[in-house]
């Protein structure tokens, strides 16, 4: 049964939906964040360390060519994507950041930036050592959303960094965000840390640890 876009059942829906996914809860988070009060608790995940099926395409895998991305696409994705205009990727990337991703038909369809070493964030510095990455971002457009891409993406990335001895790929993933959480559980990833990270009026920052899981699997 087709539900009507306006509706009183579609406005319930689509609220359910926001709350299955632990979007609500996120939202309020970014809210009060606007405020300059960014309350963020978040993981810091491991993947790739227990089995998983490897992902593939969904359709005609044919038409998404993989390939490194320089500053020709990197200045597109500032140009398209929502809320990173003003972002340093373009820096970033000249400092040694990886930038990868997919193209359909000469068109970026998605793209993710890999940082090999140490990184700051919200304040807390993490170490990484020669054979560790920050799979810092991931973004797919949504004219290609669906197909699978974000998961075969993600897997090209762990065998590209392992072919440059790099065996061990680490991710923030935040707490309230469970349609992430769950995407990385589908590609064997583990839970190490859980962070509690405050940052008031982007000038006082504060990281504890509030639970570590150690490092079996």
């Amino acid at each position: 049964m087709e539900v009507k876009k306006g509706s009183a059942f579609y406005k319930v829906q689509w609220f359910w939906n926001i709350v299955r996914h632990g979007l609500f809860l996120h939202g309020i988070r970014n809210r009060l964040a606007r405020l300059g009060i960014d309350i963020m608790p978040y993981y810091w995940v491991q993947e790739g360390v227990t089995r998983y099926d490897t992902p593939e395409i969904r359709g005609d895998a044919s038409e998404y060519i993989f390939s490194y991305f320089g500053e020709t696409e990197i200045t597109q994705i500032k140009a398209k994507v929502m809320g990173i205009e003003q972002s340093d990727i373009l820096e970033d990337y000249r400092k040694g950041q990886l930038c990868i991703g997919l193209k359909h038909r000469g068109e970026i369809a998605a793209y993710m930036f890999i940082q090999l070493d140490d990184f700051t964030l919200r304040g807390k510095t993490f170490p990484l050592k020669e054979n560790e990455s920050y799979l810092k971002s991931m973004y797919t457009f949504e004219a290609h959303r669906g197909k699978n891409l974000a998961p075969y993406l993600r897997n090209h990335s762990y065998e590209l960094l392992r072919d440059r001895g790099v065996d061990t790929n680490f991710s923030i993933s935040e707490y309230f965000n469970r349609s992430t959480i769950r995407f990385k559980k589908k590609l064997g990833s583990v839970h190490r840390t859980l962070w509690l990270s405050i940052v008031l009026f982007k000038k006082y920052k504060w990281n504890m640890v509030l639970r570590n899981y150690g490092q079996k699997s």
